[in-house]
């Protein structure tokens, strides 16, 4: 019998890195002597699917939920990651993300550290996370985490859980405000603008663009001063193209998205949004 001491930290550490049982951990320790590799292949001996050495791996897939509070004014999108579309596309690993989105939304975690250590089941997230790593035999991770508050925050999910959406607008939830979020959110997940509208594009990216239009203005023989003026045209361009409010709304390109959400209210816009695509 081992005569080495045991600590509860030793126990949790080779559990959290294996997601065996705790019970299960300790006696793999105390019959490796405390040495942690042989534990894990003591584990594996006597048929534990252990979870170790996937942190290596690459976890590519997954699934992305996005929700809403009851009154709508504060959403939630996570990235529940896995390595393979079976294991994403699998009715459990689903339910398990769906159960951590709604602990996301109904507690006050701010990051993806707090969510692991919120209380999950009896365990916590964390804990969780490992045991169907454990089970599963993929990495499986909370690889990002995202909140959005506004008078009114639409969620939707797109395509299989493949993109989720948030919109924050400026007006409390109504069924017609309801509906043009969620249209909104169908364009945001179609085209992936950049922000909501050129005052929210970085300085940096509007100086890399301009310089680059610059650039290929004067290639072409134009002067200095002329390329000045025609890099202003090709930087609205860009604008219209590649932020939201400007773009041509998709279910009608006769308007902008900016004037689509004027006729369902006057006033109304888009003060924020969130994108998050499995792979992106």
């Amino acid at each position: 019998m081992s005569t080495v001491t045991i600590s509860a930290a030793d126990v949790n550490k080779l559990r959290q890195q294996t997601g065996a049982g705790m019970m299960d951990c300790r006696k793999a320790l105390v019959e490796s002597n405390g040495d942690y590799e042989s534990a894990i292949d003591y584990l594996r001996k006597k048929g534990q699917k252990v979870a170790a050495n996937r942190s290596d791996r690459d976890a590519k897939e997954g699934v992305v939920i996005a929700k809403a509070n009851a009154d709508n004014t504060y959403g939630i999108v996570i990235n529940l990651s896995s390595e393979t579309d079976f294991v994403a596309k699998n009715a459990e690993f689903i339910d398990f993300a769906q159960n951590v989105a709604d602990i996301a939304l109904n507690t006050n975690v701010t990051s993806i550290d707090e969510l692991k250590a919120a209380a999950m089941e009896g365990a916590t997230v964390g804990e969780k996370l490992m045991e169907m790593v454990a089970k599963i035999g993929e990495k499986i991770d909370v690889t990002r985490f995202v909140q959005v508050s506004a008078a009114a925050v639409i969620p939707y999910i797109h395509s299989g859980y493949r993109i989720g959406v948030l919109v924050g607008m400026n007006q409390p939830t109504t069924d017609d405000i309801a509906t043009a979020g969620k249209d909104v959110a169908m364009q945001i997940a179609a085209m992936n603008p950049l922000a909501v509208d050129a005052e929210n594009v970085s300085e940096e990216m509007i100086a890399r663009e301009k310089a680059i239009a610059i650039d290929q203005i004067v290639a072409e023989g134009k002067s200095a001063d002329m390329a000045e003026k025609i890099a202003a045209g090709k930087l609205n361009k860009f604008f219209k193209e590649n932020t939201l409010l400007p773009q041509a709304f998709v279910k009608d390109n006769s308007k902008t998205v900016g004037e689509y959400l004027k006729s369902v209210s006057a006033g109304l816009t888009v003060t924020t949004f969130t994108r998050i695509a499995v792979g992106a």
